[in-house]
C-alpha cells in the first residue's frame, strides 16, 4: 500500500469522494429523490456522531448552553431584519400549507436561527447581570442551493449544523468572543488534523446583518479551497430590530451585543478527504468509529476457530483499555478482500493473525496512513497501538498543514497569480488598496473568488502596489477557486 501512487485522489477527486462516500459506507448520496439530501449510513453516522462529540465538548467546557428551536419560523419573524432576509431569501424554502388549509403566515424551513433565537432572548434577558449568554444547537436547516450540490459539501438540507448564539452587554465583549469562537475551532481542526487559515471575509461577503465575519478556509486535495467555519460580531442589528434592551450597570436602556457562529457537515466532508489516499478514507485515530480492525487469517495446520479465539482473546485486551475493536470474522472472504474492506472505510490500525502469529504469540500491526507493517509480541500490543496510533494522528496533520503551505502563493503580479490559479489552485494573495472595484476586477481576471483578508492581519505594512489601481496596498487580498 505505501508504494500506491496518489493520483486519482488529487486529480480526479470529486469522483474519488463519491465513491469513497459509497464504498465506505459513510453517505448514500444522489439516490433519495429529492436533489441536495442524503442518508448518512450508519458507519458515517457514528463518524459524525463522534466530531459532533468533539464539538459538544469544546462548546459546553467554555460555557455554553445547548438549547433546540423549532424547525419552523414565521415569515413575520424572519423578514424583521431586512438585510439579514435580503442575504437568505432566494434560498428559502416556504411551508404554505397546512394539510388542505392555506396557512395565514407562511413558515420557513429553518436557513439560520439569528431571528428566532433574538427574539426569544428579548423575552428571557433583561438585564446586564444575566450576561453573557451563550447558546448552542446542532441541527438541520435547509437552503434552496441553486448550484451545484455536492454531499456534505453543498446541500439543500445541512443535517449537522452548529451555529452557536451569544448576548453581550459591549462590543468589546462581543469582539472577545469571537475570539474565543476563533480558539474553539482551532482547537476542533487541529484534533482532526484539519488544516486551515483565518481570513477576514470582504465587505461584501459577510454574514448578511453583521459588522464583521471571520472565516475558517481548508484546502482539499484538488486545490479547491472549502469555508469550515465561520463567526459574526452581529453588532446591535437584531436587537434593535426586536427592540430587545436590557438595563446596564447604570441603569440605563440599551441594546445588547451578539455574535454567531457556525460549521457544519463540512467538516466530517474535510475529515474523510483530506487524509485520503487512492485506496480510500484515512480517518483520525481519536473519532474513526473503528480505531483497530482485527484480520484473523486462515492457515494449512490450525483450525480457523483457534485463530479466531486468539484474535478474540486480543479483541478483550484492548476493548478494556477503551480502544473501538472489530473482529473481521467473515470466513467466506480472502484475507486480501477484507484487507481492502477496511482501507476504504479509513480504518487506522489493522492487526493480522495466522499461524505463525499464533504459535509466536505475536501480531502484525498494520498502519492505514502508510502501509508500514511491524510484528509486535502479545504482551507489548496495547504500547504499541497507543504508539502507532499518536503517530498516525502526528502525520496526517504534518501532511495536511504541509499541503496547505506548500499551495500558498504571494506574489504582486496579477499574470502570475493568474497562471498559478489555472495550474494549481490553491491561494493567491495579491496586494490590495482596500478598494471593493479592485477587488471585483482582480476576481474577474484571475477568475477566481476573494476569500479575504489574513486575519489577524500583519502589522508589517505591504510595501507594495495595488495591481489595479497603483495606490498603495493596504492588505493581501486572498483569492481562490473555492467550493
Amino acid at each position: 500500500m505505501s508504494n500506491v501512487v496518489r493520483n486519482k485522489w488529487r486529480e480526479e477527486f470529486s469522483k474519488w469522494f463519491d465513491d469513497v462516500l459509497e464504498n465506505g459506507e459513510f453517505y448514500d448520496y444522489g439516490r433519495y429523490p429529492i436533489k441536495g439530501m442524503g442518508i448518512w449510513m450508519p458507519y458515517g453516522f457514528q463518524l459524525r456522531r463522534r466530531i459532533i462529540e468533539l464539538v459538544r465538548k469544546e462548546l459546553d467546557g467554555t460555557g455554553h448552553e445547548e438549547v433546540l428551536f423549532p424547525l419552523l419560523i414565521p415569515e413575520t419573524l424572519l423578514r424583521r431584519e431586512k438585510e439579514h432576509i435580503r442575504g437568505f431569501e432566494d434560498e428559502v424554502y416556504w411551508v404554505t400549507h397546512g394539510g388542505l388549509d392555506p396557512l395565514d403566515v407562511k413558515l420557513a424551513l429553518r436557513p439560520t436561527s439569528e431571528t428566532s433565537i433574538t427574539y426569544m432572548e428579548s423575552l428571557w434577558i433583561k438585564s446586564y447581570k444575566q450576561l453573557p449568554k451563550k447558546y448552542y444547537q446542532i441541527v438541520s436547516i435547509f437552503r434552496y442551493e441553486t448550484k451545484s450540490t455536492r454531499p456534505m459539501i453543498r446541500l439543500r438540507e445541512v443535517t449537522t449544523f452548529k451555529e452557536a448564539h451569544t448576548v453581550h452587554v459591549s462590543k468589546e465583549d462581543a469582539d472577545r468572543q469571537v475570539q474565543e469562537a476563533i480558539s474553539i475551532y482551532k482547537k476542533i481542526f487541529d484534533e482532526l488534523g484539519i488544516p486551515y487559515i483565518i481570513s477576514k471575509r470582504p465587505e461584501w461577503d459577510k454574514f448578511a446583518g453583521a459588522l464583521y465575519t471571520i472565516a475558517f478556509d481548508t484546502i482539499f486535495p484538488d486545490g479547491r479551497i472549502l469555508q469550515i467555519a465561520t463567526a459574526h460580531n452581529l453588532g446591535q442589528n437584531f436587537p434593535k430590530t426586536f427592540d430587545f434592551k436590557i438595563q446596564l450597570e447604570d441603569e440605563s436602556l440599551d441594546y445588547p451585543w451578539q455574535t454567531s457562529y457556525g460549521l457544519s457537515d463540512r467538516v466530517v466532508a474535510s475529515a474523510i478527504a483530506i487524509h485520503g489516499d487512492d485506496i480510500g478514507a484515512v480517518l483520525p485515530v481519536n473519532v474513526a468509529p473503528i480505531q483497530v480492525v482485527i484480520v484473523p487469517i486462515p492457515g494449512k495446520s490450525v483450525e480457523f476457530k483457534t485463530i479466531l479465539e486468539y484474535s478474540r482473546k486480543i479483541e478483550s485486551i484492548l476493548s478494556n483499555e477503551g480502544l473501538r475493536v472489530r473482529i473481521d470474522d467473515r470466513g467466506e472472504l480472502r484475507p486480501g478482500a477484507k484487507f481492502y474492506y477496511w482501507e476504504t472505510k479509513g480504518v487506522p490500525i489493522r492487526l493480522e493473525i495466522g499461524e505463525k502469529e499464533l504459535s509466536n504469540n505475536t501480531i502484525i500491526v498494520s498502519r492505514r496512513d502508510t502501509g508500514t507493517k511491524t510484528t509486535v509480541s502479545l504482551h507489548k500490543l496495547s504500547e504499541k497501538v497507543r504508539e502507532t496510533m499518536d503517530s498516525i494522528m502526528e502525520n496526517l496533520s504534518n501532511r495536511a498543514w504541509r499541503f496547505l503551505r506548500e499551495n500558498i502563493k504571494r506574489t504582486s503580479s496579477l499574470r502570475e497569480a493568474k497562471e498559478y490559479i489555472e495550474s494549481k489552485r490553491g491561494i493567491v494573495e495579491v496586494p490590495w488598496c482596500g478598494d471593493e472595484k479592485c477587488a471585483y476586477e482582480m476576481m474577474e481576471y484571475i477568475d477566481a473568488k476573494a476569500l479575504g483578508t489574513p486575519y489577524p492581519e500583519d502589522d508589517r505594512p505591504v510595501n507594495e502596489k495595488c495591481p489595479i489601481c497603483g495606490k498603495e496596498a493596504k492588505h493581501w487580498l486572498r483569492i481562490a477557486k473555492t467550493y
